[in-house]
């Protein structure tokens, strides 16, 4: 008797690719912006999947109503640190599947991954290293770029559609950030660390929002928390959602949203059509 054929990954789930709204946000403390209009922002926001960074919470650390809101299904990966990093993942339809972490102990304590699997379409939520302002923890935060990598390429070997969205703390090019010449010897800009994420989309993966608003100047994601920065729209874009190239003509839009207020970040979402 023949083995039994192994079927591809894509074919073990029961429905496929289809129209979905995803949004990112790093809210910078879960409990602080739910006091700045987080429930109301989430209802309204239209979005199927929402991904959180910096929680800086337990799940029994936060109220009833953030912890599982009506008619969402809500999954945490929070770390090992109190008050520190930590994800989560809101969705209106129960995820095929939900995974945490890269499967690399160094970087799964500190809670910075969590993804949902609809049909074949991985969806993931990321809050990546910052290098620290000593820059201490660059090298951490490059080892953490390839290790994602590896992650994603292989699940897209598995026959996976993958969208990687979250804040990647680091600026890729000059038009992504509003003062580029003062800040080459700063974590997020380093040579380094562009060269890392450079690598990163020339491996078959894209920056959606760039690549579908090449010459888009002055869109920001992050603003200092001081000096009027953000009033004066003196900022950077680092969060990003990136798409398997072969993703990249399903997208529907990519949208900044720099009106939502509540964090040093603002929420960015995109759409895949079905």
């Amino acid at each position: 008797m023949p083995p039994a054929r192994q079927r591809p990954v894509h074919e073990a789930f029961c429905h496929h690719l289809r129209h979905m709204r995803v949004a990112t946000w790093n809210v910078n403390g879960l409990r602080a912006i739910e006091r700045k209009g987080f429930l109301p922002w989430l209802e309204s926001c239209g979005a199927d999947v929402v991904f959180l960074q910096e929680i800086k919470a337990l799940p029994e650390q936060l109220s009833d109503e953030v912890r599982a809101p009506r008619g969402w299904h809500v999954e945490f990966n929070s770390a090992e640190k109190p008050g520190y990093s930590g994800v989560a993942v809101y969705s209106r339809e129960r995820p095929d599947a939900v995974e945490r972490g890269l499967g690399a102990p160094l970087f799964d304590s500190e809670g910075r991954v969590i993804a949902a699997r609809f049909g074949d379409l991985h969806l993931i939520g990321s809050y990546f290293p910052n290098g620290a302002r000593d820059l201490s923890r660059v090298p951490f935060k490059l080892d953490f770029y390839s290790t994602m990598l590896a992650h994603v390429n292989r699940l897209r070997k598995e026959g996976l559609h993958v969208l990687v969205t979250g804040d990647w703390n680091t600026a890729h090019q000059e038009i992504d950030l509003a003062r580029p010449g003062e800040n080459h010897k700063t974590t997020g800009f380093l040579p380094q660390e562009r060269e890392t994420l450079t690598t990163f989309l020339s491996s078959g993966w894209a920056d959606a929002f760039r690549r579908l608003n090449p010459d888009v100047r002055e869109r920001y994601t992050w603003w200092a928390p001081w000096r009027g920065s953000r009033e004066r729209n003196i900022g950077w874009r680092i969060d990003y959602p990136v798409v398997d190239e072969a993703l990249l003509g399903r997208i529907g839009g990519c949208e900044i949203h720099h009106d939502v207020k509540g964090s040093d970040h603002c929420p960015v979402s995109i759409e895949v059509k079905g």
